[in-house]
């Protein structure tokens, strides 16, 4: 390995560092430095990989499991990011519609961290997925056990956007509306989406499949007919 792969390898990495740093700016690693925007995609794109794989080794490595792994490594990255690109423009409408489309590129800028962030948080907690699924062979505690850790990191990434949004919502209080009605659509988003890619944890008695049949249901339908049934019994 060269010097110059070194260097750009610790920057990668000093651009992580400083993500998770409360005190530091989350957009650089030093203020003279940004961390370009295609590092922090490569964030989402890895770390996501990583925790998709820890994800998908329900219940162990044998049998299809590997292709699992494979297959949830690859979803995972893909729920984040279409998420994400799935409610830009409505963000951008209404960004312009309330007078806030000049501070748009900043807003992005710091969305797009706070799904770095929350990546990162999930690849540091696979191992914590891994523990769980050698000590409890329940597929649906797994599934609650994964939910909880996702719950994790989606704080963590709020707990960026606002340390990001700081600023603009100290120079329009608008900003602060915008950022909750993003959240709300975004997980709107991300949980029907989850739900179209699923599984993401390989159900054991179910053929190992990159998608199952019948993906485009309703979530939230499905989730309602859950919670149903489980008052009734």
């Amino acid at each position: 390995m060269n010097l110059a792969t070194r260097s750009s390898l610790r920057r990668f990495f000093l651009g992580a560092d400083a993500l998770l740093r409360p005190t530091a700016p989350t957009t650089s690693p030093t203020p003279h430095h940004p961390i370009p925007l295609r590092h922090l995609l490569a964030y989402i794109v890895l770390f996501a990989m990583i925790y998709g794989a820890f994800l998908g080794a329900f219940p162990g490595l044998h049998g299809p499991r590997p292709l699992q792994m494979l297959y949830s490594a690859i979803k995972l990255p893909m729920l984040l990011l279409v998420s994400f690109v799935l409610t830009l423009p409505a963000f951008f409408i209404v960004n312009t519609l309330l007078g806030l489309r000049n501070d748009f590129a900043p807003a992005v800028r710091a969305l797009i961290g706070a799904q770095a962030v929350m990546s990162l948080v999930l690849a540091a907690l696979a191992p914590l997925t891994a523990v769980w699924y050698c000590s409890d062979t329940s597929y649906h505690a797994a599934t609650f056990f994964n939910g909880a850790l996702f719950l994790i990191a989606l704080t963590a990434g709020e707990l960026l956007v606002r340390r990001q949004y700081g600023p603009l919502i100290r120079a329009n209080p608008r900003h602060k509306v915008m950022l909750v009605g993003w959240f709300v659509v975004y997980i709107f988003v991300a949980i029907q989406l989850a739900w179209v890619l699923r599984p993401f944890i390989g159900d054991p008695e179910l053929e190992t499949l990159f998608s199952r049949p019948h993906k485009f249901d309703n979530a939230y339908l499905v989730i309602w007919d859950m919670i149903v049934r489980a008052l009734r019994w």
